[in-house]
């Protein structure tokens, strides 16, 4: 997190520095290209295959296209722990938020600066990719300090993102609510420290509410909602309705709030206390 959070950061530059040079925003892309292109050189000599382990069930899920059969056994395995659910759900509403922030940071600053005045939105990005490396910088220092004298790790991460998605509710709630170009700035940094929680929150849950032999299927699961829900936002029309769009993200980041505390805090408070028991699939 923090070699990709630097290397956006100076991407983010070069790239501000780059359109002030030529005067044109498509110079970033032309550049991001040959760049992909020189990656595609690198892997294609350095890198070898990996095949994984052959057996049957992988022949019979290489000729299921849609996955469906792997999608089937993912909700049979929901539909017996309802914490699964909600540990999706947290997934589908936190990063299709983060998904639509992408989209709409762009134009929610232009509307709020001045008209006329010209953004610095390598200078911005790079910003919000230095948030995301400080909101990661805050959860080890919050991790390190508090397991010695407080609750179990998995307990503490249980809470951790619980409270991550409501702070992040609130920058979102904030940032629409504020017509300062300066208050929208800092409201979608703070977002994007929250981002910087969350990766490493959620694959700790993940990695210890589900176990190995579930997890790629799950994954699969997980991936519908997601989809579905940033899909069917953007064909809303979401740079004509940005406030509603905010809105709507800042409400779901609530509700996968409360559904954290509620269900998946209890759920990991169990787990700490029965350690003999085997993880829940």
């Amino acid at each position: 997190m923090l070699i990709n959070g630097i290397a956006a950061s100076v991407a983010g530059v070069v790239s501000n520095q780059l359109v002030a040079r030529v005067q044109t925003f498509t110079s970033p892309f032309m550049l991001s290209a040959a760049l992909l292109v020189a990656s595609w050189f690198m892997i294609r000599k350095l890198w070898t295959e990996n095949y994984g382990a052959q057996d049957s069930s992988a022949d019979v899920g290489r000729f299921d296209i849609l996955q469906l059969g792997r999608i089937r056994q993912a909700f049979d395995i929901v539909r017996r722990d309802p914490a699964l659910l909600v540990l999706g759900l947290r997934q589908t509403c936190f990063e299709g938020s983060m998904y639509i922030f992408v989209f709409l940071w762009v134009p929610s600053m232009q509307e709020a600066s001045p008209p006329g005045a010209p953004l610095p939105l390598g200078y911005i990005f790079s910003a919000f990719m230095v948030s995301m490396m400080l909101g990661s910088v805050v959860y080890t220092s919050v991790v390190s300090h508090s397991l010695p004298r407080s609750d179990a790790p998995l307990v503490l991460h249980a809470k951790l993102a619980s409270l991550n998605c409501l702070v992040a509710s609130l920058a979102l709630a904030f940032s629409f609510s504020t017509s300062f170009p300066q208050s929208r700035f800092w409201a979608f940094c703070v977002f994007e420290a929250c981002v910087g929680v969350y990766y490493p929150v959620q694959g700790m849950l993940k990695g210890s509410m589900i176990s190995n032999d579930h997890r790629a299927t799950l994954a699969a699961l997980f991936r519908v909602p997601l989809n579905i829900f940033v899909t069917g936002i953007m064909l809303t029309g979401i740079s004509e309705n940005r406030q509603v769009v905010f809105s709507a993200c800042s409400l779901v980041l609530a509700f996968s709030s409360l559904m954290t505390t509620f269900v998946i805090v209890p759920r990991t408070v169990a787990m700490s206390e029965n350690p003999p028991l085997p993880r829940t699939a």
